[in-house]
């Protein structure tokens, strides 16, 4: 942009001065006695005051100093010399150029060139407004000249300034309104996440509460007792009855439990049966579980059971303890809460337990026998009879519950099966017995027992009546000798193996007590002399001499009255 007006040919110069208050630009005259004569360069470097139309006349432009101080800014590549100082701003100039001094008329010319007949004087400082340059809108003549021209506010174009600070406010509010927005997806993110949650929790539930309904452990509500139903009653649910006799063949002895799979309710139990129960032989005679075992066999032994307890067994299950060593291998040990330690039968006293006691012992199969047959000094032969039950119950929880498998778990132990039970029953029996206790629906029960080896019509109901469905019938005990035994031994567990021997010997055992003192010989004594045979017979069943038979007095409730001295050796039981 050029801030000079050459007009060409030795016309008057103008320079910049500044703007007026319409934006529009202020050119004055420079004298022309201060121009100073210089030669054209054609590549002289361009800039303020550059002469368009090649004169050769330039004159160096003059830095605008808007508040007219007179002070020139200090040289630089651009400074051509001292430029004269411009005339301060006279109010009644003419920013139009038409040569009429305010107050006055004439003819507007574009071009800035006077009219016909007008007369434009040029003084030295006076401004002019460039040909080139277009004027202002026109404003009406001032009726009133000379007066200081009235200005009204639509006359003024009122340009609104930016504000420094109008970025930052706008910059604020859009990050308020996406903070604010920011929060509410967060909160609407929240929402979902808590509604999902929820939905999640409420089928989670719904699936626990459904599956426990249809596993029948809600009381209640359990599929069991939907499935049997209040109209179901107990002597009509369907069971399979088999019975299982573990032979001890290092030791001796045998232990009797019944497998109950009542497939009405969908519940499996083992029972435990106790050696002393009494049962009654093919010749009519009072017998014990663990005689009858011994004498008249698996067949004998069933027919008897389902007398006494009014139930219908399938078949008989004989497990000897290598046998049962072996099906605790094939299922991969098991795993019980043990009540004592078992000490290694192979192995002196004083060295490390076999088995040991605690929460979820694995017992390998040598240690699964050990503690199925084991029985401390003094314990009765129910403790030793439910330990084979946990061994059972650990047994069925490792039992595979296809029954195919089962099938073929049962062959590979090698033993022969009595009939009318055959491998392949045996093997679905046991798969549905093992597909109950992996559910927890299989519990174990020990059939209560009186001392004399009867049945009691309360207390043996739970398991006779609810369990088998069958009713208690003891044989008649008005045939068996009735002994009561006193222990003056002075070892307590004397007492329990007496009693074992006259059970299975056929006699009705009766507790007397234990003496306040020890003593020395053994007493068997008679009250009728029609006793006097069974008294001897008792002697002979405990191991006792005849000389310790004699006649004396009796409890009123019993036919023959033992008292057991230190003489008494219970080997024989």
């Amino acid at each position: 942009m050029n801030d000079r007006y050459d007009p060409g040919y030795g016309g008057d110069q103008y320079e910049l001065v500044g703007y007026d208050e319409y934006g529009q630009p202020v050119y004055r005259q420079i004298p022309a006695q201060q121009t100073p004569q210089q030669a054209y360069d054609p590549y002289a470097q361009q800039g303020y005051g550059y002469d368009p139309y090649a004169t050769g006349q330039q004159q160096p432009a003059q830095p605008y100093d808007s508040y007219d101080t007179g002070r020139q800014p200090p040289a630089s590549s651009y400074d051509t010399g001292r430029q004269p100082q411009a005339p301060p701003y006279d109010p009644a100039y003419d920013p139009y150029g038409t040569g009429t001094p305010a107050g006055g008329t004439a003819a507007y010319d574009p071009y800035g060139q006077p009219a016909a007949g007008a007369q434009q004087p040029r003084a030295a400082g006076q401004t002019a407004h460039i040909p080139q340059q277009p004027g202002p809108a026109e404003v009406p003549d001032d009726p009133q000249a000379g007066r200081e021209r009235d200005y009204h506010t639509e006359q003024f174009a009122f340009v609104e300034e930016p504000d420094g600070d109008s970025g930052d406010v706008i910059d604020w509010l859009k990050f308020t309104e996406n903070r604010t927005e920011r929060r509410e997806e967060a909160r609407r993110r929240a929402r979902s996440r808590v509604i999902a949650l929820a939905v999640v929790l409420a089928l989670v539930a719904a699936g626990g509460v459904g599956y426990l309904w249809y596993a029948g452990k809600l009381p209640g509500l359990s599929s069991s007792d939907a499935k049997s139903g209040p109209s179901t009653a107990v002597a009509d649910q369907k069971r399979d009855v088999i019975v299982v006799h573990l032979h001890n063949t290092a030791k001796g002895g045998t232990s009797t439990a019944l497998l109950v799979d009542n497939t009405t309710t969908q519940q499996g139990t083992t029972v435990l049966l106790p050696n002393s129960l009494t049962l009654t032989d093919d010749a009519g005679s009072v017998t014990t579980l663990a005689k009858s075992v011994d004498d008249d066999g698996s067949s004998g032994t069933r027919d008897q059971l389902d007398t006494v307890l009014g139930t219908n067994i399938e078949g008989t299950w004989r497990l000897d303890t290598p046998y049962l060593q072996n099906l605790v291998e094939l299922v991969g040990n098991i795993d019980i809460d043990t009540d004592t330690d078992v000490p290694d039968p192979g192995k002196k006293k004083g060295t490390a337990p076999l088995v040991r006691e605690g929460k979820s012992q694995t017992l390998s199969g040598k240690a699964a026998v050990a503690y199925a047959t084991y029985r401390a000094s003094g314990e009765a032969q129910n403790a030793q009879l439910e330990r084979f039950g946990q061994v059972l119950q650990g047994v069925l929880r490792k039992m595979s519950s296809d029954a195919q498998a089962a099938t073929v778990t049962v062959q590979t132990l090698g033993q022969i099966i009595e009939p009318p039970l055959s491998d392949k029953n045996l093997g679905a029996f046991l798969a549905k017995l093992a597909d109950l206790a992996k559910g927890g629906d299989h519990k174990t029960a020990l059939l209560p027992v009186q001392t004399d080896g009867t049945l009691s019509a309360e207390t043996s109901a739970s398991v006779v009546k609810d369990i088998l469905g069958g009713t208690a019938k003891s044989p008649d005990q008005g045939s068996a000798v009735r002994v009561s035994v006193q222990n003056a031994t002075g070892v307590k567990d004397n007492t329990e193996k007496a009693r074992v021997v006259l059970l299975n010997g056929g006699f009705s055992f009766l507790e007397g007590g234990t003496a306040s003192a020890a003593q020395a010989a053994s007493k068997v004594l008679y009250s009728d002399a029609a006793h006097k045979d069974d008294a001897t017979e008792v002697a002979k069943t405990l191991g006792l001499p005849d000389g310790a038979v004699s006649k004396g007095t009796v409890g009123s409730n019993a036919d023959v009255s033992v008292v057991l001295g230190q003489d008494y050796t219970p080997s024989s039981s």
